[in-house]
């Protein structure tokens, strides 16, 4: 169920809040747009100042009236001054969205003057307005999700370019080893020798059979065609004059990866767990939807009641079309991508696996191909179906019925 914030009325007073790194500024407006206090600019983001700025609210607020508090979000600055306890027992918090306080400033006529002043005058229209987001006690278990998913995502992202670089050193140390051996990094014989024979020649002198004893006795079986494959690219491997210094990198990158792989894999153990706990747990009954990808787009989501239609989550997450019309010229080719790259990301993962799994999602898939539609435009729209089925599963706590959305398409 969404809360919706009701417009302003004549007892209330309207505080504003623009969020920096380091500093934040705050104003007073009475319902009636008169002046409280005058903005307050540069005001350290710290315990001591924030009390310092509610006595001087409370000084001048007028007796018995609400006071409603907007915080315009800004990436995690904001978020100390949207917790319960940051201001007094009784005021309202919204969170206001960076996109609606720009558009708000165009219709103030100030598009291109964007001062701390000039946002909190467009920040406090919207409020009174009635925009925002009710900010409620949200679970520690969607703070969690969050925070686990993002570092999954930044920690994956570091070990593909560090695997891209393992290539390349691979390359310089031990040449012709891809045409042996194509998937070096994604096999257990590959990431062998990457580990122990960096160095061609170690390889080449060790031979087919001992090669394969090698690799027994770590648990390895080495067919004896990969074995022969592997030290006959050895044997006639160019010599690299910079392979020495490659091969310190080399290792150097092999450690980094494992750390690498086993903060992912903690972070894996972390979404499963989180998952069953959150209000996305249901959206694992789709074919295809594991944790991971449910994690992430519980993590981009947030709280799933801010929204009150699937349509509003694909709009935040900026999939929705870019439209022009001028005289009955339409152009509306592209996606706007105004929106949350983290649940963009996430709405496309989740069509994907629709697209991999689900009998339908394939067969739609297969329509739109046949019609002549490219791989993007394929993602954008299973994203599409992906975000309704998501959205009502987390709003209804009901698992999937192929029968309900075959149906409904």
């Amino acid at each position: 169920m969404v809360v919706h914030v009701a417009p302003a009325s004549s007892s209330m007073v309207v505080v504003a809040v623009d969020v920096g790194k380091n500093e934040f500024a705050v104003s007073v407006t009475a319902a009636d747009r008169r002046q409280l206090m005058r903005p307050r600019l540069g005001c350290p983001m710290t315990s001591p100042s924030l009390r310092e700025v509610q006595a001087a609210i409370e000084a001048v607020l007028p007796v018995s009236v609400r006071v409603r508090v907007g915080v315009e979000a800004a990436g995690h600055y904001h978020l100390p001054l949207l917790s319960g306890s940051a201001w007094p027992s009784g005021w309202e918090v919204v969170e206001l969205n960076p996109a609606q306080v720009s558009e708000q400033r165009k219709v103030l006529g100030k598009r291109t003057i964007k001062t701390d002043t000039v946002d909190l005058e467009a920040m406090t229209e919207l409020v009174l307005a009635g925009r925002g987001w009710p900010v409620r006690d949200t679970a520690v278990v969607l703070t969690e999700l969050t925070a686990w998913s993002a570092h999954r995502r930044s920690r994956v992202a570091v070990r593909s370019a560090t695997k891209n670089q393992l290539l390349a050193q691979l390359d310089r140390t031990f040449p012709g080893l891809s045409i042996a051996l194509p998937d070096v990094l994604g096999t257990k014989v590959g990431r062998l020798v990457a580990e122990e024979f960096a160095d061609p020649t170690r390889l080449a002198a060790l031979g087919e059979v001992r090669f394969i004893r090698f690799g027994a006795t770590r648990g390895l079986q080495i067919r004896r065609r990969t074995a022969e494959k592997l030290v006959a690219a050895a044997r006639d491997a160019l010599p690299m004059p910079d392979a020495r210094v490659a091969r310190a990198v080399l290792r150097a990158d092999l450690r980094l990866q494992a750390d690498l792989d086993a903060q992912i894999d903690a972070a894996t153990a972390e979404l499963n767990r989180l998952v069953p706990l959150s209000p996305f747990a249901t959206l694992t009954t789709v074919p295809g939807w594991g944790p991971v990808r449910v994690g992430s787009y519980g993590g981009a989501l947030g709280d799933p009641a801010r929204f009150g239609t699937a349509r509003q989550v694909y709009r935040s997450a900026g999939l929705n079309p870019t439209q022009y019309e001028s005289a009955g010229k339409r152009r509306d080719t592209t996606i706007s991508r105004e929106g949350s790259v983290e649940l963009r990301r996430a709405l496309i993962d989740l069509g994907i696996g629709l697209w991999l799994n689900d009998p339908s999602a394939k067969h739609y898939a297969a329509t739109l191909r046949a019609r002549g539609k490219n791989g993007g435009v394929i993602a954008c729209a299973l994203a599409h179906r992906a975000n309704r089925i998501a959205f009502a599963l987390a709003r209804d706590h009901a698992s999937y019925d192929p029968a309900i959305w075959n149906r409904e398409g």
